[in-house]
Formats: structure tokens, C-alpha cells, sequence
């Protein structure tokens, strides 16, 4: 059993994958070669953005979008402590202060009633992460951000990129959409990539710049960058796996109403993440909150059903952000951290693999 089908997902896109794979290496243009344009005009229109910039991976995303507000030394950003370590190391790495703001029990999501009391005149952007696959209080956020001074709102999407929020797509919510194109993502390469979305004509001229090296045209250089790009093959990846996305965000919207109902029938003492009525999770890992955790794992393990925790710890509690002082100011993201176990999840689960899973789950909790 795979936690994470990629070998399925490649036999049924075989023809396609390889087809476009071929075609770049035919022209040979490696680098910025047609498939990265191609790639960014279907991703605006997927997303109804008017620029869309490709970059070497969803960090990347997240490094370039602050370099282009300007972030500077001892400037705050808000964000969540309950996610990646990526997205507090891009703020350290410029010398920002990641301020943490505890998360939503039952999303596992940033807290929005929490913000506004964070924010100080140091504060630069607001950094929501829509962890799991779904997106944040991006309404809320945006209102806050709007009266305290019109602060930048940068949704990182790297796990929510294809889900819904009100009715407009994830990666489209506020001043700076980013997400990451992992192989593991809902929508993966065969590599590290990533993009970044915006409505904002200079914030993406800005971006494109930094993407290669500050260069706004050959070696004439406007700004500091960075070696940012995605390259053509990459690019050629997710263009051929984009027109069975859709199809796959629905199979694992379905997958994951299936669990919820499978475990609620089976009476496992297991709480499922909850959804909001007004958006979509896309399920970049189905997750849900368990007691006894490490004998449950071995448990499943033992049955040979994969599983994952993410995250083990919190950001303000990693060895490398305890100078911050913060690490006993988010015990929602604590008690989260303890918690939280992944069930595997793509959209070539079978109903029966699924009943397998839950069954086990079920066994191993009653011990």
C-alpha cells in the first residue's frame, strides 16, 4: 500500500507525461524554454489571476514574494507555527521575526480572531497557510490586513492549490498567492517547483525579476535576486498532469467525504479535520487527530498501512526559533502537534483499501 500513489498516477498519464517530456528534449531549451509560459498562461486562467510567475519550489515562492515587498531586517511577519518549517525560514532568512499565531483546534488552520492583536507598526505581511488542503479565514484575514494599514496577505498554498474558498480558487485570495509543485503535492512534478500568483502588475514584475537574479534584462540587474526559475522539464510535467487535475481534486474531495463517513459508521474514536461549509480541502494529506499516537502507528504500521504525522512539533518550539521566546504561546498548535496522524491519501484509493484502512484504524485504537 502507498501512502502517496505516484506509480499509479504515472501509468495512467504515461502517454502524455512522456510526450511532453520528449518535446523538451527535442528543442533542448532547458531552461525558460516554451513550456515554462505555456505552464503560467494555463495556471492564471486555472486560477483567475492575471500573472502568474513559476519559480524552483514552493520555499522559493514564499523567499521571492517577500523579497518583493521589500522585507527587511527586524520587520514582523504573522504566521502560523502549525506548518512547514519552510514558512518561518524564509522570514528568518531575511532577517524578518516570524510572529506565531495559534491555529483553529478543529482546522488546524491560523486563528484569524488572534491577528489583529499581533499586529504591531513593525509588522510587513500576514503569512496564512492553508495546511491540509484547505484554504484559511482568507475574508477575515484580508479585512484585518486591510484596517490596520493595508498589510500584504501572502496565502501560502502549498498544500491547498486546487481547493475552493467562497467560491474562488486558492492561490486567489489575496495580494500574494504561493504553492509548491512537490511531487507529493496535489499538483506534483517529478522534481521541486512551484509558483506565485498575483493581481498585482508591479508585485509580479518584481517577482519575475527576482526569479533571475534581479535581472530585469540581460545582465542589466534592478534588484538583488535570486537563481529562482522552474525549469522547462518540470514545467513540461505539471502541463501534461493539468488536464487530469480537476478530475483528481474531485476524486479527492469524494476520497475524502468517504473516510469521514467510513470512520463515523465505524465508530472510531477518531476526530476528522473539520471543513468549512464554504470551502474545499483537496486533502494534501487526510488527517485526523488520534490519542496514543506512536503505539497506533506501529499498530498500522505492522498491518502495512502507511501513515505520517505532520507536524510532530511546533515552529516556536524548534531548537533553531526558541531565540524568539515564543514557544509556550500556542498550545492549540501544541496540543495539535501531539495529535494529528495522516491516513494515506491519493486519487487512486479503491473503496475497499480505504474500509482496509479504517478497519485497522479502528482495531488499533481499541487497542
Amino acid at each position: 500500500m502507498e501512502f502517496i500513489d505516484l506509480k499509479s498516477q504515472y501509468a495512467q498519464m504515461r502517454e502524455p507525461i512522456n510526450g511532453r517530456i520528449q518535446q523538451v528534449l527535442d528543442h533542448g531549451q532547458y531552461i525558460m524554454g516554451p513550456e515554462v509560459k505555456e505552464l503560467e498562461e494555463r495556471l492564471q486562467d486555472f486560477v483567475g489571476v492575471r500573472h502568474c510567475i513559476t519559480v524552483a519550489s514552493g520555499t522559493e515562492a514564499l523567499l521571492i514574494a517577500l523579497m518583493a515587498l521589500d522585507l527587511k531586517a527586524g520587520d514582523e511577519v504573522i504566521t502560523t507555527p502549525f506548518t512547514f518549517i519552510a514558512t518561518a525560514e524564509v522570514i528568518v532568512l531575511l532577517g524578518a521575526i516570524p510572529v506565531f499565531v495559534d491555529i483553529e483546534p478543529d482546522t488546524c488552520n491560523i486563528d484569524w480572531r488572534l491577528i489583529e492583536a499581533k499586529i504591531t507598526s513593525r509588522t510587513r505581511a500576514i503569512m496564512p497557510v492553508g495546511l491540509y488542503g484547505q484554504t484559511a479565514d482568507m475574508d477575515e484575514i484580508n479585512a484585518i490586513a486591510a484596517r490596520n494599514g493595508n498589510i500584504p496577505v501572502i496565502e501560502d498554498a502549498a498544500q491547498s492549490f486546487g481547493a475552493t474558498y467562497r467560491d474562488r480558487k486558492s492561490c486567489n485570495l489575496s495580494t500574494i498567492g504561493c504553492t509548491s509543485f512537490f511531487p507529493s503535492k496535489p499538483l506534483g512534478c517529478y522534481g521541486d517547483g512551484g509558483a506565485i500568483f498575483t493581481n498585482d502588475d508591479e508585485l509580479a514584475k518584481a517577482m519575475r525579476e527576482i526569479r533571475v537574479h534581479g535581472q530585469e534584462r540581460r545582465y542589466h540587474h534592478t534588484r538583488v535576486g535570486v537563481g529562482g526559475r522552474m525549469d522547462t522539464l518540470q514545467c513540461a510535467i505539471v502541463l501534461a498532469k493539468l488536464d487530469s487535475f480537476e478530475a483528481e481534486v474531485q476524486s479527492r474531495l469524494a476520497l475524502g467525504e468517504r473516510y469521514a463517513e467510513l470512520i463515523r459508521k465505524a465508530g472510531v474514536p477518531a476526530s476528522v479535520l473539520a471543513v468549512r461549509p464554504d470551502r474545499t480541502c483537496v486533502w494534501a494529506q487526510f488527517t485526523v487527530f488520534i490519542q496514543n499516537r506512536d503505539a497506533v502507528q506501529k499498530k498500522l504500521q505492522s498491518l502495512g498501512v502507511p501513515t505520517a504525522v505532520h507536524y510532530p512539533v511546533a515552529l516556536n518550539r524548534q531548537p533553531a526559533y526558541l531565540h524568539l521566546g515564543s514557544a509556550d504561546n500556542t498550545p492549540l498548535s501544541d496540543a495539535a502537534a501531539g495529535t494529528v496522524i495522516s491516513l494515506p491519501m491519493h486519487p487512486y484509493l479503491t473503496e475497499s483499501t480505504q474500509a482496509f484502512i479504517v478497519d485497522a484504524l479502528a482495531g488499533a485504537l481499541a487497542g
